[in-house]
């Protein structure tokens, strides 16, 4: 009689192990990226040459992903190398401020005081990531 219900007990765990079925919940992607380019017509100095800007019109930032999404800036001045600002690249200081629908880059000699020459022509990457809330 324990044979019997050593195997019926093992019977129950194996079709109860074997039953168990496994999903995999892909969440969608809300993820954007976006590309542009800056020219060095563009860049605008604010105090002789000590701080440029560029603004850069973004529809995509609008007031929802700028309240909620968490928002990325590459800067490239190289074919095909990104670099992501805040940063500080050959004696520059390179940070960003957004708005619905602006995205502005600022140019700057790293201890303020420098004057720098205009950035040049270069490309940007911008990142939006949704948030969960």
């Amino acid at each position: 009689m324990k044979r019997i219900l050593s195997i019926l007990c093992l019977a129950i765990v194996v079709l109860t192990a074997s039953s168990c079925q496994k999903d995999n919940v892909v969440a969608p992607n809300n993820n954007l990226t976006i590309l542009t380019s800056v020219s060095t017509n563009q860049w605008t100095t604010l105090d002789n040459g000590k701080t440029w800007k560029q603004s850069i019109n973004m529809p995509e930032l609008d007031s929802y992903a700028n309240d909620n999404a968490g928002v990325l800036v590459y800067l490239s001045f190289t074919n095909g190398v990104y670099e992501q600002i805040p940063e500080v690249f050959n004696g520059v200081s390179y940070s960003y401020i957004h708005e619905r629908g602006l995205l502005t880059i600022y140019a700057q000699a790293y201890d303020g005081n420098l004057t720098t020459p205009n950035p040049g022509n270069g490309n940007v990457k911008v990142v939006l990531i949704d948030s969960n809330q």
